[in-house]
């Protein structure tokens, strides 16, 4: 009798938990179809589709066969969906990138969109990591998406974290390494954006010299 009892509860106690569920359901449907306005059930589109990448050293493969496609977006809605669903940079592992390009740039020197371009560079001190690395890199992805360098945004190409043992650095790209104005411009809205120090100076780097460099350092052709 205990047992047949038992069972019955169970049953009992299965079906209404499927009846309430599917109460629930409805209920929450209704609320979605009443409470919210059509507008704000609209995905609100960006300028631009971008694409985020990662990369993590793979002995086994080439630098370019270790960049992962990781997702595509094109409303601000899927860039938070895809954000709030990753590590954070101040989590990879050393030695990791996350990259955020345009649809079609892949993020690399010798990418069309790139080969003429450069980069505006900050370097943070692995004491930074904990505070700022996440800030300073989520602020340029919203700069980026939000075409927030006004009429210069076009020439914005795409952003890179890099983290590192030493130091970890951010990277935003541009086009024409030749558009003295437009790369003061936006440097000046970058630093800005990010609430750096006048204190503090920051250097922009066309990649053709990267590539040839002899020391371990750069030149810089801008600063702000």
């Amino acid at each position: 009798m205990k047992e047949t009892f038992r069972k019955q509860t169970l049953t009992m106690a299965t079906n209404n938990s499927e009846e309430m569920e599917e109460v629930d359901k409805k209920e929450l449907e209704l609320v979605s179809m009443e409470e919210f306005p059509p507008e704000l059930l609209i995905k609100h589109p960006l300028q631009n589709t971008w694409t985020l990448w990662y990369y993590e050293q793979d002995r086994s493969k080439s630098w370019e066969e270790s960049q992962r496609e990781i997702a595509k977006f094109d409303t601000a809605e899927d860039f938070w969906s895809l954000y709030n669903h990753i590590k954070s940079a101040s989590e990879l592992r050393n030695g990791s990138d996350y990259s955020m390009f345009k649809e079609g740039v892949r993020p690399m020197w010798e990418d069309d969109a790139n080969k003429n371009g450069g980069r505006w560079l900050i370097n943070l001190e692995k004491k930074q990591r904990p505070t700022e690395l996440d800030r300073f890199w989520l602020e340029i992805l919203l700069c980026m998406i939000g075409e927030g360098f006004n009429e210069f945004s076009e020439d914005i190409c795409g952003a890179v974290v890099n983290v590192r043992a030493r130091q970890d650095k951010l990277a935003l790209w541009t086009g024409n390494a030749n558009s003295s104005q437009s790369i003061m411009e936006i440097g000046r809205k970058l630093k800005e954006r990010l609430r750096i120090t006048s204190k503090v100076t920051i250097g922009y780097q066309i990649h053709s010299d990267t590539m040839v460099k002899t020391g371990s350092m750069t030149r810089n052709t801008y600063t702000v």
